[in-house]
């Protein structure tokens, strides 16, 4: 706000300073300054009330931002390629630090149900098959995936 205050109000003075003579005060302050305060705080006062104005009645984009996160599956129940391999590693990682709690293994075999689905998808397929394509070695059967995932995404047709 200091920025945009002093920017504006140097860029104003030249067009109104004519009205404020230099040589004259009020209270002891010259009406140089009494000008230069006066364009500030209305500059501060048009960009605190456009942006409450804009904040309460114009934000039309809240809700339309709610119904595209609503109908992007990766932002309520899918998973990206890179985050199933992430979460997949963090999993078997916590499953090897459960000590046996009961809770922590239901919930790791929970995200592993979770990471199945995900990668039993189109999405999965595209990316192990430009992994496979663009890297040396091909995706290799990644120990947090059922046995065959890495192979049935290999047979997946993929219609471009």
């Amino acid at each position: 706000m200091v920025f945009w205050c002093t920017t504006l109000t140097l860029l104003i003075w030249p067009y109104v300073s004519w009205r404020f003579e230099a040589d004259k005060e009020t209270f002891g302050i010259a009406m140089t300054y009494w000008g230069l305060a006066s364009i500030a705080v209305g500059v501060l006062i048009s960009v605190l009330a456009i942006g409450f104005v804009y904040d309460h009645f114009l934000a039309l984009w809240k809700e339309q931002r709610t119904v595209d996160t609503e109908r992007n599956p990766f932002g309520t129940y899918a998973l990206i390629p890179a985050n199933v391999v992430m979460i997949g590693m963090m999993n078997r990682l916590l499953r090897d630090k459960a000590d046996g709690d009961e809770q922590v293994l239901r919930t790791c075999d929970w995200v592993d149900e979770w990471l199945a689905w995900c990668s039993s998808q189109e999405i999965w397929a595209r990316s192990q098959r430009f992994w496979d394509s663009e890297f040396e070695n091909q995706v290799p059967d990644l120990f947090f995936l059922p046995d065959d995932a890495v192979e049935k995404a290999r047979a997946v047709k993929l219609d471009d």
